[in-house]
């Protein structure tokens, strides 16, 4: 993808520049091809992200280039001889499969009584596959007209023009949302389809984003962090349907919050999130090497510093030791926050919170991060872009922070 934008490395996500060094290190693409692909600019940009993320010594310049030079070597040329023998091989497969082709399309023809489709009959012509019958001869063969056949070509010409212009923004959004699905592409396409007089429907971008292999494939994985046998506090589920539910019906009215594991090449670390269950965004997060109560409140902390309002709050989340424990009790008596829990081991009691890890992890997290203070960075930058730019399906795909303000703003 070529682009006359001017780019700096701020606007590379860190996701993004681990993805690129992971597949240039696999062998599916050089560097240079990484560099072209993405638009990358700078010429010795991806050198500097595999020197500095890789795991493969990038800095033996002579290994570079013996592995270039390895990737792109040429086979030896043929002999006469082969290439004879390699010429009446083809010759003898393109003889059966022009009677084969024959037979099918007469068929086809004749006892389906199914036409031969334009764009087949155009593609033949375009590709010289019948060099010797001029496109004057073919059109009056089939019963169209010269004038038919160009308007055609100029259609699916403005159709392909429009298809490049499509994928160019799809690459360039997801150089920071790098797993965003195709529905919300296609939301966001609208305000730019208007724009750029673009005619693209929902069903027309999954079948083209399919075609470039560009679609989202969601993987699963499950880490238990939750250890609810204990003596502690336990309070009952206010979330829960019944006469005594609470629903939110603004924000700053309940947060959930829930522990999920980040794996790094050196251990696991674990992620504390505090979310908004109206406007969905994440109000408070920490990355901490240990399951402490006093690093999982961190996120908690941050959340009542953040606070605006004076409305009453509940906080609702699992049974998990380190939120029944005194301390983390303590700071709910001292914020005067009501406590919820679930009141067993159904995840969809806890849906909101299991739902945003899922998105984050999904999405943006998509590469293992070398130790605790990449990923804290590396989480800070999905956050950022989770709040303040993804459309979220359940918000009408308004992103959560523009529901949050906006809400906060009515009451």
């Amino acid at each position: 993808m070529k682009s006359t934008e001017r780019r700096s490395q701020r606007d590379y996500t860190l996701a993004f520049k681990l993805s690129v060094v992971s597949q240039v290190e696999k062998g599916d693409m050089t560097y240079k091809q990484a560099q072209t692909r993405y638009g990358i600019q700078g010429r010795s940009t991806v050198l500097v992200w595999l020197r500095k993320h890789g795991t493969q010594d990038w800095h033996n310049m002579g290994l570079r280039k013996n592995l270039n030079l390895a990737m792109s070597k040429e086979p030896l040329p043929l002999t006469p001889e082969q290439r004879i023998k390699e010429l009446e091989k083809q010759l003898k497969i393109a003889n059966e499969k022009a009677q084969l082709f024959e037979a099918i399309v007469n068929v086809i023809r004749d006892d389906f009584g199914i036409a031969i489709p334009k764009k087949a009959f155009r593609q033949v012509l375009e590709h010289k596959k019948t060099p010797q019958i001029s496109i004057s001869k073919a059109c009056h063969y089939f019963g169209w007209t010269r004038q038919a056949y160009y308007q055609q070509i100029e259609r699916d010409q403005a159709r392909h023009n429009e298809h490049e212009q499509v994928i160019e923004w799809v690459t360039k959004l997801r150089l920071r949302q790098p797993k965003i699905g195709t529905r919300k592409l296609h939301f966001l396409l609208r305000e730019r389809k208007q724009q750029a007089g673009i005619k693209l429907g929902r069903d027309a971008l999954f079948h083209l984003l399919r075609m470039r292999h560009l679609l989202i494939k969601p993987k699963r994985a499950y880490h238990k962090t939750t250890h609810s046998h204990h003596r502690f506090y336990k309070h009952p589920n206010l979330l829960k349907a019944g006469s005594q539910q609470v629903l939110a019906s603004k924000p700053e009215q309940v947060w959930v919050a829930d522990i999920t594991y980040i794996p790094t090449s050196e251990k696991f670390v674990y992620l504390s999130l505090v979310t908004d269950i109206y406007s969905k965004k994440i109000v408070g997060h920490h990355v901490h090497a240990s399951l402490q109560t006093e690093e999982v409140s961190v996120a908690y902390r941050r959340a009542l510093r953040s606070k605006s309002s004076m409305s009453d709050l509940i906080h609702h989340s699992d049974r998990g030791i380190q939120y029944c424990s005194t301390y983390y009790q303590q700071l709910h008596e001292k914020f005067k926050v009501r406590c919820s829990m679930t009141d067993g081991y159904d995840c969809y009691q806890n849906a909101v919170a299991e739902r945003v890890n899922g998105i984050l992890k999904g999405e943006f997290l998509l590469n293992t991060p070398a130790n605790l203070a990449e990923a804290r960075k590396l989480i800070a930058q999905s956050i950022q872009i989770y709040n303040n730019e993804r459309p979220h399906s359940s918000l009408k795909n308004k992103t959560p922070d523009e529901v949050h303000r906006a809400s906060l703003q009515h009451f």
